[in-house]
């Protein structure tokens, strides 16, 4: 098991370190499923590199939004926290990094489509960042994951509020601005049960404010609020992972 020279340098310039020992970035590349059929009696994964790293990824992540909102109350940098370190988010910055095209799996998990689960991503990439930790130390980590958070948040004013829960947050407004609650109608359903397709229509009082569609009734009604709130915000709203996004305001009220 070893990685092409291309897609090793690739790798080291994307992380901005050269290993000094390559078989860590190759543990931190492979998933239990090839480790199992190599060397079933030995296996030899990145899940103790994805435990180390998922470690490293919180406390960088932790410091990160501290520093870049100091004004912030605990609560909110959870928050924030919470949503850069989930397991979307960090598949997203897999991805970003071409993580996905690195990663060892076995031909069973190959050929169920492995290298576009979120948890195999997400993993790969804690374990990448717990090998450069143990290779490079905390610096050489912290400039490789503070580099990603940087380049998602480069729109987003210290001033913003972050939301998670797009149906909440639009309850809310709504009963600042002295607005009729939120009414979400069950349109339509279509498809089969396995993937099942729900249209969801969201009414402000007689007015129908949104339209969605969503795998679930819930994922339509939160896609329905959150296209609500853009109209209310448009360019204020800025989404920083699946599962938050931030609007550019000191208070949730209409602008």
């Amino acid at each position: 098991m070893t990685l092409d020279r291309r897609t090793l340098e690739r790798l080291e310039r994307a992380v901005g370190h050269v290993f000094r020992d390559r078989g860590l970035l190759e543990k931190a590349l492979t998933h239990s499923s090839y480790a199992y059929e190599s060397c079933p009696e030995s296996p030899d994964d990145n899940e103790q590199l994805e435990f180390l790293g998922d470690s490293v990824v919180g406390l960088i992540a932790a410091e990160f939004f501290l520093h870049a909102f100091p004004k912030r109350r605990e609560g909110e940098l959870s928050k924030l926290k919470a949503s850069a370190s989930s397991t979307l988010a960090l598949a997203q910055l897999a991805r970003a990094i071409k993580l996905d095209k690195a990663i060892f799996l076995g031909r069973g998990e190959e050929k169920g489509g492995g290298r576009k689960k979120v948890s195999i991503l997400a993993g790969a990439f804690e374990a990448l960042t717990g090998a450069l930790y143990l290779d490079g130390g905390f610096e050489a980590a912290r400039t490789f994951v503070c580099g990603l958070l940087e380049s998602s948040l480069k729109p987003i004013k210290s001033e913003s509020q972050t939301i998670n829960n797009a149906k909440s947050a639009l309850q809310e407004i709504c009963q600042k601005a002295g607005l009729a609650a939120p009414a979400y109608t069950l349109i339509s359903e279509k498809g089969p049960a396995h993937r099942r397709t729900f249209l969801v229509e969201l009414r402000l009082g007689d007015k129908v404010a949104a339209k969605s569609k969503g795998g679930s009734k819930k994922a339509a009604e939160q896609a329905a609020a959150e296209k609500t709130l853009k109209s209310f915000f448009g360019r204020k709203i800025k989404r920083i992972s699946s599962e938050a996004f931030i609007i550019e305001a000191d208070d949730l009220n209409l602008p």
